[in-house]
């Protein structure tokens, strides 16, 4: 076979081939090869220069020993697919489910996931929004510190047991959407760096991609191709985009729309829908406006606004940037127009923020609403969920807001059981010294917050993580029964009255009580009327 790999600014590069050494050809563009005898299941890492270390390959496949060992050659047309009738799986009048494979269940594998999609099947969930599952260091952690976008975390079962999960999910009607992550690469194992001018900067969170500098283009082709692989040769139906407010393009076709347009012709070439989901801080609507008015032509966009003003309104929580969403009519405010933040001033930010959405031509659809998810868990202090803090009647006022308001809804993993585990931060990095950053890192931010260090859980402590698992056994338990049965109701209500899932924006309306203890949602000839005073809902028919 021909093992390719790019870099450009290199005079030497040879590939070590199950402990052979071949020196590769220069061929156009930067690219380097080789034909070797290399079947599925050889490993093979590459020699730069004069340096002796074998590095994986950028765009592997399969990871088998982890981040910083050879790669493996894989072979995608040897999976035995069942899913040749899978029509697909639209996003409009859907219902995600967010999980993370590792806490999910016990085991924290693809296999032992399976065991459960029954569960969101009676649930009534059509879409599964899996978190991060590309090679990451170490055994555990949350997936965002991911440097092979291409290869499949080896314990959660590799990339033929995600086949095997996407396979079992089509099976039951379940569609399957990918966190990904383009945005930076995690702190233990980026080597890109040393194949090319990859990166161009640093964000937040690590090196930034280089988007729109000197050679960029096979930078961006990079991304474009990991991307379409999951759609093409995992078969997921939608992919979720972390934080794109933080990829530097200024091109004037920026990779979002690029993006856009490669994976419509994609979805026309399966013939079955293919989803694209930004997360994005900067509440601008152009991100899901289609390309052919200009916009980037995202599917839809993660609504943090809501989730804001929602978690006020339930919790009384005014910290940091939730102290805006206090104002009156907030909730009611993102309910109808969706940002909050539309062109006025963040306090969080010390600045004006944000544009307002033309609801006549954008449709709910383009927005998901949450009472919980990873982040918003996942980033307090010692991971608490919202169950920990408010009652069931509050809890089933966030639920109706978001199971029948007038965007596409989202559960975060054991919220339809009010679940009592909490979803810390962890993480399993080998090395000490970064193992220590971390830990010190994650105690010296909340720190600042007023958290002493003892309240703040150690992310490398395996005890965090296990912690963070899923108590599937609290489903026996009649309070939790009943918060199960109360989403499998709301779900059941919103899939049989098409006016509870209508995406109009421009046909829904919202009345709300003066001190905002109760909020009334229409919806066609339905009324959702949410008591927060009471803790009560009540959904009737005007017909």
């Amino acid at each position: 076979m021909t093992i390719r790999v790019w870099c450009p600014e290199l005079d030497r590069v040879q590939v070590r081939v199950d402990g052979q050494d071949h020196p590769m050809q220069a061929a156009e563009g930067g690219w380097w090869r080789a034909d070797v005898d290399a079947p599925a299941g050889t490993d093979y890492a590459f020699l730069l220069g004069d340096d002796d270390t074998p590095l994986p390959d950028p765009r592997s496949g399969w990871q088998p020993g982890g981040v910083h060992a050879a790669s493996r050659t894989y072979d995608h047309s040897a999976f035995a697919w069942t899913d040749q009738d899978w029509p697909g799986r639209a996003l409009e009048r859907s219902v995600l489910y967010e999980l993370h494979i590792g806490t999910f269940t016990p085991e924290g594998t693809f296999d032992s996931a399976i065991q459960r999609l029954d569960h969101l099947v009676d649930l009534g969930i059509d879409l599964v929004e899996v978190l991060p599952v590309n090679s990451f260091d170490g055994p555990h952690g949350w997936g965002y510190d991911g440097v092979l976008w291409g290869a499949v975390h080896e314990p959660y079962g590799g990339p033929d047991g995600f086949k095997r999960f996407v396979d079992a999910c089509h099976a039951r009607g379940l569609g399957v959407v990918l966190d990904v992550v383009y945005n930076h690469l995690g702190p233990s194992g980026a080597y890109l760096d040393r194949f090319g001018p990859y990166f161009a900067g640093q964000n937040d969170w690590g090196p930034a991609l280089n988007l729109d500098g000197p050679q960029s283009d096979e930078v961006r082709r990079y991304v474009l191709d990991n991307a379409l692989t999951w759609f093409e040769h995992f078969h997921v139906d939608g992919l979720r985009l972390d934080a794109v407010h933080a990829l530097v393009d200024g091109r004037a076709l920026p990779i979002l729309e690029e993006l856009s347009a490669e994976t419509a012709r994609l979805s026309q070439a399966l013939g079955r829908p293919l989803t694209l989901i930004a997360e994005s801080d900067q509440n601008d609507p152009r991100t899901v406006t289609p390309r052919a008015e200009h916009g980037l032509g995202m599917d839809a966009q993660w609504s943090d606004d809501l989730h804001h003003a929602l978690h006020v309104r339930l919790t009384g929580e005014t910290d940091g940037y939730y102290a805006d969403f206090a104002a009156p009519g907030a909730l009611a405010k993102t309910l109808q127009r969706v940002f909050f933040h539309d062109g006025t001033w963040s306090s969080f930010r010390e600045r004006s923020h944000g544009r307002p959405v033309d609801t006549a031509s954008l449709p709910g659809t383009a927005f998901l609403a949450y009472l919980q998810n990873h982040d918003q868990i996942g980033n307090r202090a010692t991971g608490d969920r919202i169950s920990a803090t408010v009652g069931p009647g509050l809890l089933a006022c966030g639920a109706a807001i978001v199971l029948l308001g007038p965007y596409t809804p989202m559960l975060f993993m054991g919220e339809e059981w009010a679940a009592s585990t909490p979803w810390q931060f962890f993480a399993s990095f080998p090395d000490p010294e970064l193992a220590d950053a971390v830990r010190t890192g994650r105690r010296r931010e909340f720190g600042r917050h007023g958290w002493g260090e003892s309240e703040v859980p150690d992310p490398m402590d395996p005890a965090t993580f296990e912690r963070s698992k899923l108590n599937w056994s609290e489903l026996e338990e009649d309070d939790h029964r009943d918060m199960l049965e109360l989403h499998r109701s709301l779900i059941a209500l919103r899939r049989e009255h098409p006016e509870l899932s209508d995406p109009s924006l421009a046909s829904f309306a919202v009345e709300v009580a003066d001190d905002d203890s109760w909020i009334v949602m229409h919806r066609g000839r339905f009324q959702v009327r949410v008591d927060f005073a009471e803790g009560s809902i009540d959904v009737t028919s005007t017909s």
